[in-house]
């Protein structure tokens, strides 16, 4: 996916409306099993892998209670137990926390259909898990309750709308089609992964079957005549499906380029969190994290880098734009570039991993065992 952002570290420009949020729900998606970051999703479920410094989730469920919202239902899928052990009741985010678990794959508007029982308020905002954004929810509330819509979307306008399925809208921002990949867009509107919902039209989804909100729920409200809203903005958006895109989107974070109150103010070209050790003469920069416990050698160069908790990092070696896995050891003078490490997994001095090689969980690479140049 591509990287959009606009304004000042990604902040809408709108003005965020004063709002009676006690009437809204959040339901969260968090069932996929994250293919696409494999090999580091076979530990964990993607919305709990390390993004700066924390589960990636955590900084979604803070811009979630920032925005007034607090009682969250998690669909759960893939590791379900994962969550509710590290989240529990929610109170330590002061949010009220429960789970749904799908026995088997239902689709997106399958997956919202079966929290159904868990929802109790009128207007439900429904979250890509994997998605991190910028847009404050309060907008688009505002949005769909102003315009008394059956569900209201976030769209966001990109620069290269080719790679995404558009949505148009007419002069009063509803939503007229929704369109498959073309190399000829109509608008640069894409869909944003995330909808509010009046409860009603939730209880309309079939149940127990695979139902997709894209191909099946929205085309099929259009094609009645109801109301489906646009809320549309240029805030920061991010899928962080593929390695690329979890790189980046930690290093926004780091930066402050991406908003997450469970941040803070922490920003900088670097985040080394406790216990973390950095010898004298090692670079951090792009927005590299070192988690805690890991150890990061003399003259170590590492730019935009994900580094696990308990990593090592020896001298010399150069890391960019590249993840290394919980207790993985990068050798003396190995250069890792676009690249995923496993858990636990060793790379030997003088070692080249480039354009987007992964090395599995445990695996070992002999010094000089793999290189893309001939000079050892």
């Amino acid at each position: 996916m591509t990287f959009f952002s606009v304004g000042s570290h990604g902040q809408p420009a709108a003005d965020v409306p004063d709002i009676d949020m006690s009437d809204v729900q959040a339901v969260v998606l968090v069932g996929g099993k994250g293919t696409r970051l494999r090999p580091l999703t076979l530990s964990a479920p993607k919305p709990m892998l390390p993004t700066a410094g924390l589960p990636f989730l955590t900084h979604l469920l803070s811009r979630i209670g920032a925005s007034g919202i607090k009682d969250v239902v998690l669909g759960t899928s893939f590791k379900a137990h994962v969550f509710s052990e590290y989240y529990g009741d929610g109170s330590k985010l002061d949010l009220n926390m429960r789970y749904v678990t799908e026995e088997e794959p239902l689709g997106t508007g399958g997956g919202i259909r079966n929290v159904l029982d868990e929802l109790t308020a009128s207007t439900i905002v429904v979250f890509n898990g994997d998605v991190l954004g910028g847009t404050d929810v309060r907008n688009v509330v505002a949005t769909h309750r102003d315009t008394g819509a059956d569900v209201t979307l976030h769209l966001v306008r990109v620069s290269d709308p080719r790679a995404f399925g558009s949505v148009p809208t007419d002069e009063n921002g509803r939503v007229t089609a929704f369109l498959e990949k073309t190399q000829d867009p109509p608008t640069d509107q894409i869909n944003a992964g995330t909808y509010v919902f009046d409860r009603s039209v939730i209880e309309e989804i079939p149940a127990g079957r695979e139902v997709s909100v894209e191909r099946e729920v929205f085309p099929r409200l259009l094609a009645e005549g109801r109301h489906v809203q646009a809320y549309v903005d240029q805030a920061y958006w991010r899928d962080m499906g593929t390695p690329e895109d979890f790189v980046r989107g930690s290093a926004d974070l780091v930066r402050g380029i991406a908003p997450s109150p469970a941040l803070g103010d922490r920003h900088g070209e670097s985040l080394v969190h406790e216990g973390a050790g950095i010898a004298p003469g090692a670079v951090l920069i792009g927005g590299t994290v070192v988690g805690r416990g890991a150890e990061i050698g003399p003259r170590a160069r590492l730019d935009g880098a994900v580094i696990f908790d308990g990593a090592v990092i020896e001298a010399g070696a150069v890391v960019e734009r590249s993840i290394v896995g919980s207790g993985a050891r990068i050798g003396p003078r190995a250069l890792i570039r676009d690249t995923v490490i496993g858990d636990g997994a060793e790379v030997g001095a003088r070692c080249e991993l480039l354009r987007g090689a992964r090395v599995w969980p445990g695996v070992q690479i002999p010094d000089g065992g793999l290189r893309f140049s001939t000079d050892v």
